[in-house]
């Protein structure tokens, strides 16, 4: 609950500060979700261990090939074009967060999409998500 009161504080702030100067409220958003990543990244880091190497690996696969499968996964153009955005958003945020995280998000992704009670609105995936 504190995250949220602090991210409704930061908007506000942004928007107040749009008027005197909008660089430096651009700068201290772009800092504050920094910020909040890293903490994501380091309560995730903290709760799993780091990965073992004389493991096997699994094998690798192209961000195209998933979105493409994801795509084909789903029932409805609209969450295909969801699952472009999706994978999307997840591909831009990757090189910030460890390999196992990334899984995480991946599997997150597709129990959402799959989802057979989740039936959006054309248009409600088309916002760009960061």
């Amino acid at each position: 609950m504190g995250e949220l009161l602090r991210e409704l504080a930061d908007v506000r702030a942004i928007r107040a500060g749009l008027a005197a100067d909008p660089d430096h409220a651009i700068r201290r958003a772009d800092i504050g979700r920094a910020l909040r990543l890293r903490r994501e990244v380091d309560a995730f880091e903290r709760r799993w261990s780091k990965h073992r190497t004389d493991q096997p690996m699994g094998p690798a696969f192209s961000w195209n090939q998933l979105e493409r499968q994801l795509a084909d996964l789903v029932d409805t153009p609209v969450k295909q074009a969801m699952a472009r955005e999706l994978v999307s958003a997840t591909r831009k945020m990757a090189r910030f967060k460890p390999p196992e995280m990334i899984l995480r998000e991946i599997l997150c992704l597709s129990w959402a999409l799959l989802d057979e009670s989740f039936h959006p609105e054309p248009g409600e995936g088309s916002a760009e998500m960061t």
